[in-house]
């Protein structure tokens, strides 16, 4: 009787390993969606890379001016993360009881006039861009980019028609670096990680500084990826990856 309830117990163990096992080798790897601003896109591609070697994290990213991102999510579009260009679209998620916590700021970036390689139109400063002949792109003013640039050129008094007003800031650097536009306003970052352009500098006086911010969604079915995610980007080695893609550290 004792040989034969210790069989049982033993087959019962047995049994419980198995299913243990059974639920560790079939457990899948957590998947994010990330809304991030288009200019994030060098670096975040980098983080997810980290993030799916180091955690076994996969990223999925919707990546679109800040201000289109906002729309989607306010509409009803799921995501785990919003990273946004500017603490206003971000602020307009959590008054709408969308954010699952306190977002973050969690870099810098400041802007910097994009032109082609070589400087072909000289341009020197915010007060060449109004000159008569020169075909100018800017992001649209409800994009935080576009917002930016009109800070900067008013700061500058400077008036400028642009040829076009694009809806994402990666859209004004692909304009100058088709040769479509002799210049425009981005971001520092977007100068850096673009080999067909360069930057020319805009004085402090006149730049205005943006404040990038990241918040998890309420909504998310992966809170522990989410804000594992968030965590990276906030850490020492995703600071430096921003930092090399031409942010400035928080």
């Amino acid at each position: 009787m004792i040989r034969k309830a210790f069989a049982v117990a033993a087959l019962l163990v047995l049994a419980s390993c198995g299913e243990s096992g059974s639920q560790s080798s079939t457990k899948l790897p957590s998947t994010l969606t990330v809304f991030a601003a288009s200019s994030l896109r060098p670096a975040f591609d980098k983080i997810a890379a980290k993030l799916k070697s180091s955690q076994n994290i996969t990223t999925t990213f919707n990546y679109a001016g800040t201000q289109t991102l906002a729309t989607q999510l306010t509409q009803g579009a799921h995501a785990d993360v919003f990273a946004a260009a500017d603490t206003t679209h971000m602020k307009t998620l959590n008054d709408a009881g969308l954010l699952g916590g306190d977002p973050k700021v969690f870099v810098h970036n400041r802007l910097e006039i994009v032109v082609e390689r070589g400087n072909p139109k000289a341009i020197h400063g915010l007060a060449d861009l109004a000159r008569s002949g020169l075909i100018v792109v800017l992001a649209d003013p409800s994009v935080p980019a576009g917002d930016y640039a009109r800070q900067a050129l008013a700061k500058a008094g400077v008036t400028v028609h642009p040829a076009s007003l694009e809806q994402q800031v990666t859209a004004v650097l692909s304009k100058v670096a088709l040769g479509e536009a002799d210049a425009g306003i981005v971001y520092h970052s977007d100068v850096v990680t673009n080999s067909k352009v360069e930057g020319v500098a805009i004085p402090d006086a006149q730049n205005v500084i943006a404040d990038y911010s990241i918040g998890k969604l309420f909504l998310t079915e992966h809170a522990d990826g989410a804000d594992a995610f968030i965590t990276y980007v906030l850490s020492p080695a995703g600071q430096s990856i921003l930092k090399s893609a031409g942010f400035t550290g928080i």
